[in-house]
């Protein structure tokens, strides 16, 4: 992520005035920049390849109540209540409400903001690269901030998903992968097979949209390094007349040559079987996502999709890898919008500092919520032991 701002004549007098020994005229430029500056800061938080743009934006105005009507959101069934999950404040602990299909969820938001600031002399001398680094340093810590909360979410709600469809794997929503330690084309298929047979109509029938399953995965360097390894590792689960394939090479078959080309030569993998991959450094053996997982999951067990294995999920020798379906309106996001710029994004100039201080301020805040009106758009698949 970078900010930057060009030298054009008039910003370079814009940031030159925010030095200005008179205070007026050094505020305004600094309200001017600001106001300049906060809708694009807001445009780069919404369009960033993180898990926190995951979820839908539902603006709202600022000092309002939100809140959705669940029966218009949510795929009625044969069940009179829904499980929603949301937090309270940032990097709380996901809750899980059980709220009847015809109430109005009230979402309770949160405030992320970021102060920074920097020398008086480096607007003096329109350093606009200082200025832009600056602009770039709030976003960074806002979308850093809103990152570890939708995961968190995400994790929490992944993890206490069940749906009475999948009776396979305990009704949850996650199973394990058929070889230990490694991802196959095999595994993707029974993810989608599995989200095909959880996302069903309102009515619990065939929903008319049949492209409802799985359109984004999220997971580790190492998960994308295991499909790229399909170009030059066997593919099979099973041998001839239906038998389990073994160790022997004899045994081993070949993704078709056109795929294995595919991923040969795309190093920067970004989609497979028609799926997004969103590739994070959080997720993987040990890291921080997949740690959040095994604190949510507890003592929970997970099998492999033939039930062969059955085991508690392991942070230090397991990896979740998530499945998303973002054709469904479920992981909202509300976010509050200024009445004056109509941004996402309030920045302000920060008026903390005396002229004998030698600063410049700016502070940034924005106000959001977080909610998974249906979990069944989330799943999961370990890749461990």
């Amino acid at each position: 992520m970078k900010i930057t701002l060009k030298r054009t004549p008039e910003q370079v007098e814009l940031v030159k005035a925010m030095a200005s020994r008179n205070r007026t005229v050094a505020y305004e430029a600094q309200v001017a920049l600001a106001e300049f500056i906060g809708p694009v800061l807001a445009e780069v938080l919404n369009q960033a390849p993180t898990v926190s743009n995951l979820f839908n934006s539902l603006q709202f105005d600022a000092d309002d109540n939100p809140s959705i009507p669940l029966d218009l959101y949510y795929d009625i069934s044969d069940e009179d209540y829904v499980k929603v999950w949301s937090q309270s404040h940032a990097g709380g602990l996901p809750s899980n409400q059980v709220l009847p299909t015809a109430s109005e969820l009230k979402l309770a938001t949160y405030t992320l903001d970021a102060a920074v600031d920097f020398d008086r002399r480096y607007a003096a001398k329109s350093r606009m690269d200082v200025v832009g680094k600056t602009f770039t340093r709030v976003a960074q810590e806002i979308l850093l901030k809103q990152e570890r909360t939708s995961a968190t979410l995400l994790m929490a709600s992944l993890a206490g998903a069940s749906i009475k469809t999948s009776p396979l794997f305990e009704n949850k929503q996650i199973f394990r992968t058929a070889t230990a330690d490694t991802v196959l084309i095999d595994d993707f298929n029974k993810l989608m097979t599995l989200a095909k047979r959880i996302n069903t109509s309102w009515i619990g029938g065939t929903p008319t949209t049949r492209t409802r399953g799985i359109t984004d995965i999220v997971c580790s360097p190492e998960v994308v390094g295991s499909i790229r390894a399909m170009a030059y590792n066997p593919v099979n689960t099973t041998a001839a007349l239906g038998q389990a394939a073994a160790a022997t090479n004899s045994e081993g078959i070949a993704a078709p040559e056109q795929l294995r080309n595919e991923l040969y030569q795309n190093a920067g993998l970004d989609s497979f079987m028609g799926v997004n991959i969103l590739e994070f450094n959080e997720m993987g053996k040990g890291e921080k996502f997949n740690t959040i997982f095994g604190t949510a999951s507890a003592a929970a067990t997970y099998k492999t999709y033939d039930g062969a294995r059955n085991a508690a999920f392991a942070g230090a020798t397991d990896e979740i890898i998530v499945g998303v379906d973002r054709t469904r309106d479920s992981l909202m996001r509300v976010v509050a919008t200024d009445p004056d710029s109509n941004s996402e994004l309030n920045l302000i100039a920060d008026d903390q500092y005396s002229v004998r201080q030698n600063k410049i301020g700016y502070y940034g805040q924005l106000e959001e919520g977080r909610v998974v009106l249906d979990n069944r758009v989330l799943l999961g698949l370990i890749k461990g032991g």
